[in-house]
């Protein structure tokens, strides 16, 4: 078996032939955890998870790119949904009302995102507040509930790092591009680091060398960061042995060995 512990079959991508994807990841053996970005898609992603008996798990939160967009303008994604992009307020208690399914395993995506952001300096610091605010109240969250989380960190490590110093929460750092050092930290602080398909694209080849095979989980980031080796297909989770396969070449182990211990890792994170 193997879990892909990062996609979004709950985005519109999926619209027209979820059944079918689901279908075929789980005759693959594959498991997939469904990450949600804000309220809509983290209740698509509880629902596809509960008409599964087993395999098909969600994760539940606000993405930060939601948290703070009176500061910034960011075009609708048509890949994930067809409401727009616009702000959204944090409401604990209806993400409370979603975890109530056994299918929940995580929260998340939450974080903090500060590719794209305001230009002045007074903004940018209002605006990277913001973000950190909803954060802290999700980490809060995942808490309450005893949940692992799944963060996004995109140009952003030293705040999330010096955020998670004083939390007890564990988890993962999706899609992981950051130094060696930083992989480090995360891991000094009892995180994971999800690896995807991004690793064809940023050479972070020396940090898993030599970062160990328990503290990785293997994703896909679906539909997005297709591997080469499926040309210009929409991205799936059983798409997912590609980069296991890079991992393997890189450690210089078989591809089961990695598949085994990622999958025994996100079991464990995930409780599943």
């Amino acid at each position: 078996m193997i879990i892909d512990s990062h996609s979004h079959l709950n985005f519109n991508a999926y619209k027209k032939d979820l059944d079918e994807v689901v279908k075929r990841t789980l005759a693959e053996n594959v498991w997939a955890i469904n990450v949600g970005t804000k309220y809509e898609t983290s209740k698509q992603a509880v629902e596809i998870a509960e008409r599964c008996n087993e395999g098909i798990y969600a994760a539940i939160g606000l993405h930060p790119i939601y948290a703070a967009t009176e500061f910034i303008k960011i075009k609708t994604d048509p890949e994930e949904g067809e409401f727009l992009v616009k702000e959204e307020d944090f409401d604990k208690e209806k993400y409370k009302e979603l975890a109530k399914s056994k299918k929940v395993v995580a929260v998340g995506e939450i974080g903090l995102d500060y590719y794209y952001k305001p230009k002045t300096k007074a903004k940018l610091e209002q605006f990277k507040e913001k973000q950190k605010q909803v954060f802290l109240q999700q980490l809060e969250l995942a808490e309450e509930l005893s949940l692992p989380v799944i963060l996004h960190c995109r140009m952003a490590h030293q705040d999330v790092i010096e955020i998670l110093k004083d939390k007890k929460v564990k988890g993962v750092i999706h899609c992981f591009t950051g130094t060696l050092e930083e992989a480090k930290k995360y891991i000094d602080l009892g995180f994971h680091l999800g690896i995807n398909g991004i690793i064809f694209k940023f050479d972070i080849d020396e940090t898993i060398k030599k970062i160990p095979l328990d503290k990785i989980l293997v994703e896909t980031d679906c539909p997005y960061l297709t591997p080469p080796e499926e040309g210009g297909k929409r991205n799936e989770p059983i798409f997912v042995k590609h980069v296991i396969q890079k991992i393997a070449d890189l450690k210089k182990v078989s591809f089961a060995e990695v598949a085994d211990q990622t999958t025994q890792n996100a079991r464990k994170l995930f409780n599943i």
